[in-house]
């Protein structure tokens, strides 16, 4: 079982800044991809930004310039960094974790969610 921790939501105003950390813990044989992603009271959770084990990067189009989803070289923890912040922003932003248990298992596991609140 992979269990993941997220830290550094809060509440900022518009055009503030936030760093977001992630961190995987459990039976993880090899990390295939991890990402943020996000839900808003009434809306369906969409991805925000994502990084795969090659260190290629995908982000929503409503975040990019804006947000940088990084790793280290072990791919744990993820970090992303959320500048110019705008109140559409707020959310319960979630981590993402997908990869590999053993040699056949995998596994797609979920934060627990992290508030991030932006007054205007």
């Amino acid at each position: 079982q992979v269990q993941l921790v997220e830290s550094g939501g809060g509440l900022v105003q518009t055009g503030g800044s936030l760093r977001l950390s992630c961190a995987a813990s459990g039976s993880i044989f090899r990390l295939v991809a991890m990402g943020w992603y996000r839900q808003a009271p009434g809306q369906e959770r969409e991805l925000v930004a994502a990084v795969n084990a090659g260190g290629a990067t995908t982000y929503a189009d409503s975040v990019k310039g804006r947000f940088t989803i990084s790793r280290d070289n072990a791919m744990n923890p993820v970090y992303l960094q959320m500048n110019n912040l705008k109140p559409e922003d707020t959310a319960v932003y979630y981590c993402n974790a997908r990869g590999y248990s053993d040699y056949k298992n995998s596994f797609d596991s979920w934060g627990q969610g992290t508030q991030v609140t932006v007054g205007s």
